[in-house]
């Protein structure tokens, strides 16, 4: 099974140490188990590349550019404390035209789809097809019939916090307000665009990350 260790980020790290999570120097953001590169493109925002542990020697799966990990797997020591309470990315986003070929790619380098759904939680009718890539739940969606052949690519992370009210009481009014999340016992609140992140990112209650 294939590990996200790495994931390449077109945002300012300034924007992301206001949003209360720790960066270094180089713009390294260690967030559980998974190191964030941040690395401002211009004409490009939020996640545009992942480094797979243990997926052979990759350029891209299925539109996505992929590489091989630059840097050991972290310590919990490496990324020190979130001002946020940031512990772990609960859940990575892809969002694709095709459901079917997308899983095809992903199935081909390792991953196996662990659970199948349909909702309509971002607004229309679409599938959910979850997989596991190490600490991380990889969550693919899509419309429930093929919607053209364009790449699939990154719709955004969902990141645990020790305290979401902690974690409003920090943000203010760039975090939305706390609501129930699909996971039973689980609260989740959306960074507002207000922050500066142009990347999609959800705080999370901790809990159980089986989907």
């Amino acid at each position: 099974m294939p590990t996200l260790r790495e994931l390449s980020v077109s945002d300012d790290p300034e924007a992301w140490r206001a949003a209360g999570f720790t960066v270094d120097g180089i713009g390294q953001c260690v967030i559980g188990e998974v190191r964030v590169f941040l690395r401002p493109q211009q004409g490009r925002k939020g996640v545009i590349a992942w480094a797979l542990d243990g997926a052979g020697d990759l350029q891209e799966v299925d539109g996505i550019p992929t590489t091989a990990p630059t840097l050991e797997a972290p310590t919990g020591r490496d990324g020190g404390e979130h001002a946020n309470g940031a512990t772990l990315i609960d859940h990575v986003v892809l969002a694709t035209p095709d459901i079917a070929r997308t899983q095809a790619a992903l199935e081909a380098v390792g991953f196996e789809a662990r659970r199948v759904r349909e909702a309509d939680s971002y607004g229309a009718p679409m599938k959910q097809v979850f997989f596991r890539a190490g600490e991380v739940i990889l969550e693919l969606i899509g419309p429930p019939e093929p919607a053209g052949d364009g790449p699939s690519g990154f719709f955004g992370i969902a990141v645990n916090v020790r305290d979401l009210d902690a974690a409003k009481s920090l943000l203010g009014e760039h975090l939305g307000d706390a609501k129930q999340a699909v996971q039973p016992g689980r609260r989740i609140a959306t960074l507002r665009k207000t922050a500066g992140v142009t990347t999609a990112i959800a705080f999370m209650s901790e809990g159980s990350a089986e989907h």
